[in-house]
């Protein structure tokens, strides 16, 4: 009898095919990190605002965290240059990162859950250097991770490949990490651990433990090597990016649809749910029940990634598509929400509200996997026009972008939830089910309305992509001569 999972153990490779095994291991590398990731993203704000300092400097930590954003957006673009011009070993470009890096990650992670000192300025002070150490390691790894795309394979299709089954494993990652309000809530409402310790509990298992898991990554074998790098200094790198129009019109459409007015879904749950009839259906648990629900075809679709994009006629049609389903079942969502019969906090009405999100989830869950695809592409265009690989400053311009993008959303987070809404960071641990009538009255229109605003604005810059099958075979083609004519060359 065939072994069933031999697909994913497979060692089978040629010259045009990565064996299944490597990319599963890299697949595992992406989930770990990102089950580290979505915690200190979701909960470091959160945690502070109501755990480590007071109430009168609650609002501080939204500040600090856009501060935090601003810096580490401009730190890894001169990271990635960095990467992009250190000498390195033959297909050892990104391998350092990947192997040495991630266990001081994650114990930086952990570090931050601990409530340390007294005083509100010592934790802030605490918060910020912590903050600013994981971020610059972080960096590396991250332009290691996701650089590695590229390199992955001299072949277009291939990579295609790679991206879909490493955006699987990123997504995985993410579902564990989407657990933590179901464990939050068993062991607080249901065992009486308190609130504080169940984060920094989880902070270890999740933050360290994923990083450590991410390890894996390194298994993963470079089949492209980088030639040598023209530019002499990290910003004669990051001015290589002017060449790529499609990774720029990326970075500004995945911007614009970050800048939304939008309240965190942690504070919507955990009002409108804390407490309710239904005594399974609290706070974290409708959280992550809501997470799970609402994105149940995204776990299904990327398997199935390439069929989809040739259905919907490209990559560049996809993400348009994404977008306008964001748009119709945001405003179904609302429209359906606000009916008494099935009012989005009822239990029909819970459930009704996640199926008709669900709905957006099908071409949204492809999006990370036609944006990484494309831009591989774009850097064989450069390579092809200069001469020179991007590897590392194209995909830390990714990360420059969610992290310029995550400030953004920060502040204004932050404006709407204490100055529109009137939030108030009570010492109690029920702070949350003691807020204002207007915060009750604007929350689900912020919740559900909001990414309307960010999916328009993506629209209209993703429109001015270039996406052509036949400018790509050429570009392959014609950097597979180059290359071969380069080897023949005396060294």
């Amino acid at each position: 009898m065939n072994n069933p999972l031999g697909f994913l153990f497979s060692r089978e490779e040629t010259p045009t095919h990565v064996p299944n095994r490597e990319i599963l291991s890299y697949a595992t590398g992406l989930a770990g990190q990102n089950i580290s990731y979505s915690f200190i993203s979701q909960r470091l704000t959160y945690y502070y605002e109501n755990h480590a300092v007071s109430k009168d400097n609650a609002s501080f930590v939204g500040k600090l965290m856009t501060a935090t954003y601003v810096w580490d957006a401009v730190n890894d673009v001169l990271i990635g240059a960095f990467v992009d011009g250190r000498r390195h070993k033959p297909y050892k470009k990104m391998y350092p990162y990947l192997l040495y890096f991630p266990p001081l990650i994650g114990l930086l992670v952990a570090l931050m859950f601990i409530n340390a000192g007294h005083s509100d300025v010592f934790k802030l002070v605490y918060l910020g250097v912590c903050y600013f150490i994981w971020d610059f390691l972080y960096s590396f790894q991250d332009v290691g991770l996701w650089g590695l795309i590229a390199l992955s394979s001299p072949h277009s299709a291939e990579r295609a490949r790679v991206a879909q089954w490493v955006s699987i494993g990123a997504g995985a990652g993410s579902t564990v990490g989407s657990a933590f309000p179901f464990l939050w809530d068993i062991l607080e409402k249901g065992m009486g651990v308190r609130e504080q310790t169940v984060f920094t509990l989880f902070a270890f298992v999740f933050g360290l433990g994923g990083e450590l898991i991410s390890m894996r990554a390194a298994k993963f074998r470079e089949r492209v090597d980088t030639p040598a790098q023209k530019h002499e200094n990290p910003l004669a790198a990051v001015a290589m990016v002017r060449h790529n129009p499609t990774l720029l019109l990326i970075s500004l459409a995945r911007f614009l649809k970050e800048t939304y007015p939008r309240i965190n879904n942690t504070y919507f749950f955990q009002s409108e749910y804390r407490g309710t009839a239904a005594k399974f259906l609290q706070g974290g648990t409708a959280e992550m029940l809501f997470g799970i629900f609402s994105n149940v075809p995204a776990a299904v679709c990327p398997f199935f990634a390439g069929k989809i994009i040739a259905l919907l006629g490209g990559k560049k049609r996809l993400l348009v598509i994404s977008q306008l389903f964001v748009i119709v079942t945001r405003l179904a969502g609302f429209g359906v929400g606000k009916i008494p019969a099935v009012r989005y906090n009822t239990l029909a009405g819970f459930f009704l509200m996640a199926a008709i999100l669900a709905v957006s989830s099908i071409p949204t869950s492809l999006m990370d996997i036609a944006h990484r695809s494309l831009l591989s592409d774009s850097i064989d265009e450069v390579e092809l026009k200069t001469g020179v690989r991007t590897e590392g400053v194209s995909f830390s311009m990714q990360n420059f972008t969610t992290k310029i993008a995550g400030g953004a959303s920060t502040l204004i987070q932050n404006l709407f939830l204490y100055k529109v809404l009137g939030y108030v960071a009570y010492d109690d641990e029920n702070y949350i089910a003691m807020q204002g009538e207007k915060f009750y009255r604007w929350q689900f229109p912020l919740f559900m309305l909001g990414p309307i605003v960010g999916a328009a604005l993506y629209i209209l810059a993703i429109g001015f992509i270039k996406d052509d099958p036949a400018r790509r075979d050429e570009v392959e083609r014609a950097l597979h001569e180059r290359r071969e004519a380069a080897a023949k060359l005396p060294q």
